[in-house]
Parts: C-alpha cells; structure tokens; sequence
C-alpha cells in the first residue's frame, strides 16, 4: 500500500487506518460522528494528498481542457476553479475533477485518488492526438505534492494566522499562490467537499511535516482535530456533493447523477460525447 507524507502522524494519533484507492488511510479517529460534528461546528484537517494532481501546459492547454471536461473552461479567468467532469466515449464520466486556471496556458487538473491512471493516460491520449507532450506539456505531479484540506466555519480564521496574505474573505472556487507558515509558497485554495466552508492546501512533500505541524498549533485555541475519511464521506452525503464511483461511474452520465448543470452545451464548448449527452438532457 502507498503512503502519503502524513502517515505518521496518523499513526502516531492512533488513527484506525484502512486502504482506499491504494493508499494507508485513516479512516477515524476521536469516532466518526465526533469528527463530523468537529468540522460542522468548529474545523478539521483531512489528509487528502491521495488525490492527483496533473498540470497541463502550453500553448495547447485550454484547448486540451476544454476538449476533456463538460463543462466550459472559457469561463475562468485566472485564480478561479471549474468543478467539472471527463466525459468517456461509452457515455459515462473518467472521473470527476477541479480545474485551476493559473493563465490560458497553465491549468492543474485535480483529480480522484482512484482514477490517477485512468486519467492520465486519457490526457495523455488526447494530448498527444493534438501534438502535446507528457513529460513536458502534461505533467502527473501526484506523487510530489501533499494536500491538506482544513474545513469548517473557524477554518479559514485559524489559516490566517499563517500567512500574511489576505485569505478570510476569498471567494468560493477561487485560489491563490502564497507564502505560508514559513513554506515558500503554496496554493491555497477555496471549494471545499464538506459543505461547512475552509480550504485546501497544496505543498511539496518535503514540507509535509512543516505544514502539518503548523497548521495544528495555529488551530489550538479552536479545538482542532484531525478528521478521517470516515466523517469526509458522511459530510459531503449531507452536503449533497457526488463521489467517483457512487454516484458516478464510467457508465453513468453528468445527466443522469443530477450534474446537468455543469455539463455546458454551449457554442465552442465541444467536448468528448457532446452529442451523447445533449440528447439524453433533449428526452
């Protein structure tokens, strides 16, 4: 099983730990139901660096993006986020994902812990039919970065203690690339997949200790808590959000899982099986 930069800590915290897509994780730790509460109520740190990150680069980049994913990427503007999905050719989804636009020729693509390899070898296929490169213009950064995500309402207050830059009153799906408890830089960023508000916070692994650390003696005086997976699945069903592999799957439609509104069928905007899935919303 893989092991993310965190492990220790989970282990160390006496965290029961279970395997999900591949991974060590902790599943709970203080009791499903307590950590739920603690993110409802107060704020959490989940471990999320399982999930995949994959930057797409050039001159190509959007025209790539837009191709893959449903939803309309000629809507973001730099330091916004798209939540969309990857549309397969069997009329269901590769996965669902988080597009970050760092300019019309940076994107990172955030992906399920699960699909890391089905998606990059998706990319790659597409990418490489327009003339891109992987190594160069598609990158997996999985395995270098470590992802934190720190959620719920005194979330965003304890994180401001760390960064002189402004991060309270960032806008929902928006990002920044900041300096942050001591680490260089940092993308710090607003979506969340609680439904209680906070954010995620990306790093090299070799600030891993660093970030963890800092993160848990800024949130003190709050009460914070480490939060397993346990909790992060019953927090988004309470929230309403999907999941790669429940309610979406490579045989199910953005349609069909109630994900029609970030499917775009707009001038421009013409993604893999559009025409699939603008008859199946038509009937």
């Amino acid at each position: 099983m893989k092991t993310t930069p965190f492990t220790h800590f989970h282990e160390a915290l006496g965290a029961k730990m279970a395997e999900f897509a591949g991974y060590n994780m902790p599943i709970e730790y203080s009791g499903i139901k307590n950590e739920h509460n603690t993110v409802r109520k107060g704020v959490g740190v989940f471990d999320v660096s399982h999930m995949g990150e994959i930057w797409i680069k050039g001159p190509k980049a959007f025209e790539l993006v837009q191709k893959l994913t449903s939803n309309d990427i000629a809507t973001l503007a730099d330091g916004k986020i798209l939540y969309t999905v990857m549309p397969n050719d069997k009329g269901g989804v590769v996965d669902d994902l988080l597009v970050y636009r760092f300019s019309s020729e940076k994107y990172l693509l955030v992906v399920n812990a699960a699909n890391i390899e089905k998606d990059w070898e998706w990319i790659v296929k597409h990418g490489e039919a327009m003339g891109m490169t992987a190594g160069k213009d598609i990158e997996n950064a999985s395995e270098k970065t470590c992802q934190l995500a720190i959620q719920g309402p005194l979330a965003l207050k304890v994180m401001q203690k760390l960064t002189a830059e402004p991060v309270v009153d960032m806008e929902y799906y928006t990002f920044k690339t900041i300096p942050f408890a001591g680490i260089e830089e940092v993308i710090f960023s607003i979506t969340g997949y609680t439904g209680s508000g906070g954010c995620e916070i990306y790093a090299y692994n070799e600030d891993a200790d660093k970030l963890w650390n800092a993160v848990f003696e800024a949130g003190k005086e709050e009460g914070i808590l480490p939060i397993g997976l346990g909790a992060r699945d019953t927090l988004r069903l309470e929230a309403g959000f999907c999941l790669y592999g429940h309610e979406l799957d490579d045989t199910t439609s953005p349609i069909e899982a109630g994900l029609g509104w970030l499917t775009k069928f707009v001038p421009g905007n013409d993604f893999i099986n559009r025409a699939y899935h603008e008859k199946l919303k038509a009937d």
